[in-house]
């Protein structure tokens, strides 16, 4: 029990010394995050998309 309550106050003491970003920094970051899942998932789309058609052309 001892451990536990020491590795809690531990935690407790390092989460103190994080910089966490602020709201404009935490904005922008969200924003680039979700742009770039957006274009790859476009871009593997559009590579299935088009391997399918080659697929379904040399079948055919």
């Amino acid at each position: 029990m001892k451990r536990l309550t020491k590795f809690l106050r531990d935690v407790v003491r390092e989460m103190k010394k994080v910089s966490w970003p602020k709201r404009k920094e935490l904005t922008r970051y969200t924003i680039i995050v979700l742009s770039t899942v957006i274009f790859v998932s476009v871009f593997f789309a559009v590579i299935d998309l088009g391997i399918s058609e080659i697929i379904r052309f040399v079948i055919e």
